[in-house]
């Protein structure tokens, strides 16, 4: 064969490819079309060359092209550290941050439900007979409120409150598949359990024994729960208002992006339990387990913030990066 004819007859080809390689981020589906065809062509090409020649800077030439058009039809990788930083600085606080009235309002609607039941549970006597005799209301209050945070052993608890709280966190977010419609209720379940034990402890003068033991970790705790909530109802909403898209496409944008929400809770309630299990129990002053609680609560709050207001200001959904339903295809 004759190589310098061979090279002269497909350099076109082979130079056509380089561009549409270096140019692949803004190719239109004529000229994705266009790659793929090339790469096959010029994949023909090198194994010919390789067979019939011996010119090392030609077949490295030809390895090199075919290689860079392989990773742009195929795509390339994405390293690892890259989608943790993305998913850390943008998928997880940017959802969150979007969903913010939502989750303002799951988060006042709970403390309002919790107050009057709370209220209507310390002052009526009636009420606290059909919860328990004065002798098992005394127990609770005097006792097994308090050693239910240390009648274990630190690490198993922390496990069992993180496996508990992850999943009603999760409940409240397949609710979406639903509409959301039973996530009010699972939110006035909790708000239940914690207003009736509010209740029974002011009913006693105990307060402040309760405020200390709850809000190390609670504060972390339904604040994680309250965002499940609201970006499960806020998913359930998009399949009733899309905005100007298709009802198919907003859900999936959406879909995908509730997920990062998701994988982040896992990591938020196991901060909660962790405080739950270590912190709460401990010998700390009222004041200091409080302090430690309030400092996670702050510093979640100032990360949703922080890094969600400026995904949001470029534009980001929380979407994953090259959307299958938003590539581009001829």
């Amino acid at each position: 064969m004759d190589i310098d004819a061979f090279v002269t007859a497909h350099r076109p080809v082979w130079d056509r490819l380089d561009h549409l390689v270096k140019h692949r981020s803004s190719l239109t589906g004529t000229e994705i079309d266009e790659l793929v065809e090339l790469y096959q062509r010029v994949s023909t090409h090198l194994s010919i060359v390789r067979s019939s020649s011996t010119d090392a800077l030609l077949i490295g030439r030809l390895s090199a092209l075919v290689a860079r058009a392989r990773s742009a039809v195929t795509g390339a990788h994405t390293p690892a550290w890259r989608e943790l930083i993305r998913f850390v600085t943008v998928s997880f606080p940017v959802v969150a941050y979007r969903a913010r009235w939502w989750w303002l309002a799951s988060t006042a609607a709970f403390l309002v439900v919790s107050w009057v039941i709370a209220a209507w549970v310390a002052a009526n006597p009636d009420v606290q007979a059909t919860i328990g005799s004065p002798d098992e209301i005394a127990r609770l209050v005097n006792e097994d409120f308090a050693d239910y945070y240390s009648e274990h052993p630190a690490a198993s608890f922390a496990s069992r409150v993180w496996t508990n709280n992850a999943w009603i966190s999760a409940q409240m977010i397949m609710y979406a598949v639903v509409l959301g419609l039973p996530i009010p209720y699972v939110l006035y379940l909790n708000a239940e359990n914690v207003a009736v034990s509010a209740g029974l402890m002011a009913s006693r003068d105990k307060l402040d024994i309760f405020f200390g033991l709850i809000l190390p970790h609670g504060l972390l705790e339904l604040t994680a729960v309250f965002l499940a909530a609201a970006v499960g109802m806020r998913l359930g909403w998009t399949v009733i208002d899309p905005g100007p898209r298709r009802r198919l496409d907003a859900l999936a944008e959406q879909g995908r992006a509730v997920m990062s929400v998701a994988l982040g809770l896992v990591v938020v309630l196991f901060v909660s339990g962790l405080i739950e299990a270590f912190v709460t129990p401990s010998g700390l002053p009222t004041w200091a387990r409080i302090g430690i609680g309030a400092l996670a609560e702050v510093a979640f709050l100032a990360y949703v913030i922080g890094f969600g207001r400026r995904a949001e200001r470029l534009g980001e959904s929380g979407d994953i990066e090259r959307a299958p339903d938003v590539a581009p295809s001829a």
